[in-house]
């Protein structure tokens, strides 16, 4: 936790007023979400701060607000307000210059707040390839039955395989768009931690089914660019030869590498950075 504090005191110069913390908290007992006490110490340094969260479009532990709400308190997440941000309906936020979309229908209440700390817990993912921050706010502020349909190009119900909704390079696109969306609307009010430990090659959304991780832990990355800190923690899994070939494999054939070239072609950030250590 100290260091976790250590580091968003080096990224938080433009984060004032209500800050919304952006977490994934997992599905029930899930068990590679981040630990509740480093969270929890943090938080407690960000004067008027809360979690933020929406509900899912498949039907999971979080798929209405009542069965987030229990989820939540499960997974330990009651030392401060989450607020689920679609509880009462959607906003719709514009994207400019969208590949496929022109706007997308976010979580209603995300319009209350000044600030985002984006809180990532950095790993693989099913569709996505991996999950870094794109990914957190790309379908973690959509509106879950408005917004995520949107993300993930559904209309209409969603097919009960989830490997005939649209995936790859449409999928990664997509998702740029809706992060577009809201970076543009906190613009310089908005910051990134990516904690780079439990890596499976699943999402926190696969809960108890999710493969045990086999790369070892990395650390924890902050940045104010969004593209930049999912790129380094990209290189960094790339780096790791001897234990990160099923990271590798699962972000690869998802296609999951064009979340980066996608945030570069809508200028979210660079892909050039210099990686500081801190002690």
């Amino acid at each position: 936790a100290e260091h976790l504090i250590k580091l968003y005191n080096l990224v938080n110069s433009e984060i004032y007023g209500k800050v919304a913390i952006k977490l994934h908290t997992g599905e029930k007992h899930g068990p590679n979400i981040l630990p509740r006490d480093l969270v929890q110490a943090l938080q407690a340094t960000i004067p008027n701060s809360n979690i933020v969260e929406t509900n899912t479009l498949y039907e999971g532990d979080r798929y209405t607000t009542e069965s987030h709400q229990e989820t939540i308190k499960v997974n330990g997440w009651t030392f401060c307000p989450v607020d689920i941000m679609d509880e009462d309906g959607s906003v719709n936020l514009p994207v400019t210059g969208g590949f496929h979309l022109k706007e997308v229908a976010m979580g209603k209440n995300i319009v209350n707040y000044d600030s985002m700390l984006v809180l990532t817990h950095f790993k693989g993912h099913a569709m996505g390839g991996f999950g870094g921050s794109m990914k957190n706010i790309a379908i973690g502020c959509a509106s879950g039955q408005v917004g995520k349909r949107q993300v993930h190009g559904i209309e209409g119900e969603p097919p009960a395989d989830w490997n005939a909704w649209p995936a790859k390079e449409k999928l990664m696109e997509l998702m740029a768009d809706s992060a577009k969306a809201t970076i543009d609307h906190f613009g310089k009010r908005i910051t990134y931690i990516n904690v780079m430990r439990n890596m499976s090659v699943d999402c926190d959304c696969a809960g108890l089914s999710a493969a045990k991780p086999t790369i070892a832990d990395i650390g924890i990355l902050a940045s104010t660019d969004l593209l930049a800190i999912d790129q380094a923690c990209v290189d960094l899994v790339y780096s790791h030869h001897r234990d990160n070939h099923d990271l590798v494999e699962r972000m690869e054939s998802r296609h999951g590498l064009r979340q980066l070239t996608a945030m570069a072609e809508h200028k979210m950030g660079n892909t050039q950075y210099e990686l500081i250590e801190i002690d």
